[in-house]
């Protein structure tokens, strides 16, 4: 997961780079061909086999003979998900650690164990003189630029020795097509990191896991009508006030909405994030919002965000008269396992649907 400074400055900026989903809505493909070469890699490892073969958005391909041993990971989500498949012993670094209390239960003890190489985006330098065999990277190829150092080549990642691979439901944004509306990216993420680290029988019971959640509320919902389904804004607290940030139809969040049984009024937008006016929002109207509220590290400090983000919903002069507020319809669930692809995006596909369908989900 994000901590609340990396989404605050960086992530709108990086545009459709860190959309969640790779190529069709239903992250099955983006055209290039590499649909299905990491869970063909992940039945091998299954059994033990090497070698494991993965592709990048572009068709690149990364061949492991053996699991790696040392790991380095380029923010949060990607070390979450080697922690919750029991790899993270292997991490020996990480960019955009979590915050303190941002990961559940004992992962974040065990976070807290890995060395922070870098608050944001490692430098050059320190990753590639990391001593990682491997480097999961979850921002695909870019030039950081600001002073933080620039992304470093393939060339140069061959020769310090380390592999470098995606998570390709938040590396692959350019190459979307269609809005993202299922979590089977995600769910191939874990896959391909279980094959890569030799746990594929954690993956696919975390994987097992999130599909009989999120199969549960489309038995209960699923099938409800386009027209009867209650409209959805997630209302971007810590990004700004001043101007709202819409989360658009490349987003995880879209998908883990659209699961729950939800319209996002900016499911017409293009891309991962949007800028937008509050004049946007209210011309949508929406039934429900989200206040979308990063963790403090506490239950009693993510509360007083989640009470002043409602509070100034109902006192801006822009918001006060939206449906939603009048009504009283806020949900407040966390920011980070709605918009960062991860296990918990279940969660709260389940989360929502309880409380957009009363009685309907169990």
């Amino acid at each position: 997961m994000r901590s609340r400074v990396w989404w605050g400055t960086t992530a709108v900026a990086l545009g459709g780079l860190l959309a969640a989903g790779c190529g069709d809505g239903g992250g099955s493909g983006d055209g290039g061909g590499d649909g299905d070469k990491a869970s063909a890699g992940a039945e091998k490892s299954a059994t033990g086999d090497y070698p494991v073969t993965l592709t990048d958005c572009a068709g690149a391909r990364t061949t492991f003979s053996k699991a790696p041993e040392r790991i380095v990971t380029s923010n949060a989500s990607s070390l979450e998900l080697l922690l919750r498949l029991g790899a993270g012993d292997k991490v020996l670094g990480t960019g955009f650690p979590p915050g303190e209390g941002t990961l559940p239960g004992e992962l974040d003890a065990r976070a807290r164990k890995v060395k922070v190489l870098a608050q944001s985006v490692i430098p050059k330098e320190k990753l590639l003189g990391s001593g990682a065999d491997v480097y999961i990277d979850t921002f695909a190829s870019m030039n950081m630029g600001g002073g933080m150092g620039d992304a470093p080549t393939e060339e140069e990642f061959k020769a310090a020795g380390i592999k470098h691979i995606y998570l390709k439901s938040t590396a692959c944004a350019a190459r979307n097509r269609r809005a993202l509306t299922e979590l089977s990216a995600v769910e191939a993420d874990i896959t391909s990191l279980g094959a890569v680290t030799g746990t594929s029988a954690k993956a696919k019971e975390l994987v097992d896991g999130m599909k009989e959640k999120v199969g549960a509320v489309q038995k209960a919902v699923g099938r409800t009508a386009e027209d009867e389904r209650p409209t959805y804004f997630f209302f971007d607290f810590d990004a700004g006030t001043k101007q709202p940030t819409a989360v658009c139809k490349r987003q995880v969040a879209n998908a883990v909405i659209t699961l729950a049984g939800a319209r996002n009024v900016f499911a017409d937008c293009d891309g991962d994030y949007k800028q937008v006016g509050w004049e946007d929002v209210i011309s949508r109207n929406p039934d429900w919002i989200q206040l979308g509220v990063r963790n403090r590290g506490s239950r009693t400090a993510n509360e007083k965000a989640f009470d002043e983000a409602r509070k100034w919903l109902e006192s801006n002069s822009a918001t006060k008269g939206l449906k939603a507020v009048k009504e009283g319809h806020f949900l407040r669930v966390g920011s980070e396992p709605t918009t960062i692809a991860g296990v918990e995006n279940a969660d709260t596909v389940q989360k929502i649907a309880k409380t957009l369908y009363p009685g309907k989900v169990g």
